[in-house]
Formats: C-alpha cells, structure tokens, sequence
C-alpha cells in the first residue's frame, strides 16, 4: 500500500488526511495518507524514505516550506520561483519539490469570484505560504502589495526577491482593497492580531488562510465592519486537489460532498 504524509509542526488541526483519505478511496486507490508532527532534524531521515520509497509523497505545511528545500533534488519552476515547497515526490531517480500553493491561491479567488486586477493587497505575515501568494497576486495582475510582519527582517528578505514591495511597520495600516492574515494568528480562540481596524471601513475582502477555526477573531472582526470575509478552505482544497493529481494523475473532483466533509 502507497503511503503518504503532512508534516508540520503544529500539526493538530490539519484536515489534509481527511480530504486525501476520501479521494483515495473515491479513486479506488490502495493507499493511506496521514499525518505526522515534525522537527527540522527529522526532515532529512523523512525525505530519504521519499528517495527508498518507503513514502510515496509528502505534503508540507507550516514551518518546513523552505526548511525541505537543501535536502531535495530538484525543484519545480514554481518552486524555484516560490523558493517554496509544499508537495514532494520521486520521479525517476531524483526527489522534486513542487508548489501548489500558487495554483491552489489563484483558484481560490475564481471560486468566490473576486479579480484582485488593479487592486491594492495588504499581507500580514512574510514566512510560509506568502511567497506563494505573492506569486499569484503578481500572475492575477494586482496593483501593489504591501506587506507588514511581526519580524521586519523577514519581510526585508522578500523585498530582496520582490523591489515592488511596500514594507508597513507591524501594528499600522496602509491603504488596501484586501487584507490578507498570513499568519498562524488566529490557531487559537484568545489569538488577536492588533490592528488599527477603525480606519479600515467597509466593502473590502478580508481572507485568513487558516481554516480551521473557520472564523477567526480577524474575520470576524472584518465583518463586523461590513467586509466581505474568506477563510482559506477553499485554497486548502484547491491546493491538496493539485498535490493529488501530480500523486496519483487524478484530478479528483471538489464537490459539495467535498466541501461539507471539511465543514470545521
């Protein structure tokens, strides 16, 4: 039987196992996929059973997305591009980071039908899945982005790769048209994210990539305000459905089936 595996750390609230689980068995494909709570001197050990396939694939999630990166073999353009993984595998003789995080973004805002084209985006967070965000909101043709992080150097590492990028001071605001919590603020109920929001208004999209809560304290507090609000199942599912085809090369379907399995 394949095995495959999500690792992070924390690890907890992942539905990744849940999601892959019903496809697999909906694709009638002999196979398990589960998680597993990681440090980074367990991700060397984890990647050689990917080379002694051991491991079919592995999924990666907060904090190893660029952590896996020197143990690979090579890297997808988009990962290349991201300097980002989020999915790793074994093709021929050579273990490939890919990323699905740009793809599984981009369709995530086609799913609500929101254009970001010409629009103003304001991140909170620099580490992660940003870089990949980034990348999408540049495909998608947004206006300008800037970005605030609690950590300014690490912010500073992305204007290296991205000039066009607006540094905000953590805690001040910028004008924007969507907001975007890139941080892993919000994992727990008491989790604020201390933000000037008298000045915000309202008719804005505030997006969480967390999904489980499904409404965190920020997206709560945007529709207080009279924003439009999304949290991030919908890129979860977007990007695990672009993982499962590079896997298996099956694009399993995203139905309401799908949808209310993940209901959190």
């Amino acid at each position: 039987m394949k095995k495959y595996l999500v690792i992070g750390n924390p690890i907890e609230h992942t539905l990744s196992p849940k999601l892959h689980n019903h496809w697999i068995k909906k694709n009638n494909i002999e196979a398990l996929y589960d998680k597993q709570k990681a440090n980074e001197s367990k991700i060397q050990g984890l990647i050689n059973e990917i080379r002694n396939e051991k491991i079919q694939g592995i999924n990666v999630t907060v904090p190893f997305k660029k952590a896996v990166l020197p143990f690979l073999d090579k890297l997808t353009p988009k990962a290349t591009l991201a300097q980002s993984v989020n999915t790793i595998f074994k093709k021929g003789n050579e273990v490939v980071g890919d990323n699905t995080d740009i793809g599984g973004f981009e369709l995530s805002l086609k799913n609500i039908n929101y254009n970001p084209k010409n629009k103003n985006i304001f991140i909170l967070g620099a580490g992660g899945v940003v870089p990949s965000i980034i990348l999408a909101l540049k495909n998608l043709g947004v206006s300008k982005i800037s970005i605030s992080n609690r950590t300014k150097e690490k912010a500073e590492v992305l204007k290296k790769i991205h000039s066009d990028l607006k540094i905000v001071d953590w805690g001040d605001n910028t004008e924007f048209d969507m907001i975007i919590n890139a941080t892993s603020l919000g994992l727990k109920e008491e989790d604020k994210i201390e933000l000037d929001f008298k000045k915000i208004g309202s008719g804005k999209l505030f997006y969480d990539v967390i999904y489980n809560p499904s409404k965190t304290n920020f997206l709560l507090k945007g529709k207080e305000l009279g924003n439009q609000i999304e949290n991030g199942k919908m890129m979860f599912i977007c990007q695990a459905q672009l993982a499962f085809k590079i896997w298996h090369n099956i694009l399993p379907k995203v139905d309401d089936e799908t949808i209310k399995l993940l209901n959190v």
